[in-house]
């Protein structure tokens, strides 16, 4: 008899959850921040789901988050046409950069200097966050509004995607390098330096491309239509949410559905792995959080596996220890359990 995945559930958005990203692995742990139509993205410790703080300032939905490489800075891109930078430890709001339509995604550069937005407005734009008042440099060859934009290369090269392309380009001289068409809306886009791989889903499609040449390395096909897709850091397995409310895990050599879980009430709209690939986290149109382990039953975060004295030969059930809760409560964790670790309502900044 398999162990059971039982998920860390976050709760606090009063929206659904359309973008999650983690920061890198710093000497206070990782963290993970996550945007929602509810306007307050969240930033939660990474391993443990903890709720730190949420960014008070938009004044609509927050379509796309991130964090730099440290956590010190978010950022984030919103539908009130502007994209913000936060000091993350203060959670004060460091700059606010003005946008003529809706804007959908930000990523920093390694050395957190420099900002790339994406939005409806069709146009890419970076932003030199030492020179705040200087106008951005501008981008444009999109010919639908743009989903996701990503530095690559050691920041010498741009992804981006609209509807149905993905083009790469040149950072040093603003122009695209090639592109690539599909047959339906991209819905996804994750950029994994390591090997230098473009993770990318459309329609049930899982597909796998060269983030240098945009030629296509293998994809998979999913039971149902596929939102997002994440690839573990050694690249063992895949992870991929959408449409049917469940989680998906794959060999990312062979294809196989290794496992699949239904832990959401709603579609999944976002799905990465941690850092350390020990976890897997996941934002639905339910308004959670969740957080997955990658090997089930392991010590980890706040899942803890014990084996029962009496009998050692009984499979191990991971249980997960919160302060002030009897055994009985541990055995099975309910949204209730998740809802005194976190603020259902935090308003109160970083």
């Amino acid at each position: 008899m398999a162990m059971r995945q039982t998920p860390l559930t976050c709760s606090g958005h009063t929206r659904p959850v359309v973008d999650l990203a983690f920061s890198g692995i710093t000497p206070y742990g990782y963290f993970l921040i996550s945007a929602c139509k509810d306007g307050k993205p969240m930033l939660r410790q990474g391993d443990t789901g903890d709720w730190i703080g949420t960014f008070l300032g938009h004044k609509g939905a927050v379509w796309g988050a991130t964090l730099n490489k440290d956590a010190t800075k978010a950022a984030t891109a919103a539908a009130d046409f502007t994209a913000k930078v936060w000091d993350a430890v203060s959670g004060d709001e460091l700059m606010t950069l003005a946008h003529k339509h809706i804007v959908k995604t930000v990523d920093f550069t390694q050395d957190s200097n420099y900002l790339l937005t994406g939005g409806q407005d069709k146009l890419l734009r970076i932003y030199d966050l030492n020179k705040p008042e200087a106008e951005p440099k501008e981008i444009s060859g999109h010919t639908s509004g743009i989903k996701k934009a990503l530095w690559c290369s050691e920041d010498k090269q741009i992804l981006s995607a609209d509807d149905k392309t993905v083009r790469l380009w040149d950072h040093a001289t603003m122009t695209e390098v090639k592109s690539v068409n599909f047959n339906m809306s991209v819905s996804s886009m994750e950029y994994i330096p390591e090997g230098e791989v473009l993770v990318l889903t459309y329609g049930r499609t899982i597909a796998f491309h060269s983030a240098v040449s945009l030629e296509p390395i293998k994809s998979f096909e999913a039971p149902a239509t596929i939102n997002s897709a994440s690839l573990h850091p050694e690249k063992e397995f895949l992870v991929a949410g959408g449409e049917d409310f469940k989680l998906y895990k794959y060999d990312y050599n062979s294809g196989e559905e290794l496992e699949s879980y239904k832990g959401h009430f709603g579609p999944i709209h976002c799905v990465r792995f941690s850092p350390d690939g020990e976890l897997y986290a996941s934002g639905s149109e339910d308004g959670t959080l969740r957080l997955w382990q990658t090997v089930v039953g392991k010590t980890y975060g706040l899942w803890k596996c014990v084996l029962p004295e009496e009998d050692s030969a009984e499979l191990a059930k991971p249980k997960i220890g919160f302060p002030e809760t009897t055994e009985e409560e541990l055995e099975e964790i309910t949204s209730e359990n998740s809802d005194s670790m976190y603020s259902s309502t935090p308003e109160v900044k970083a």
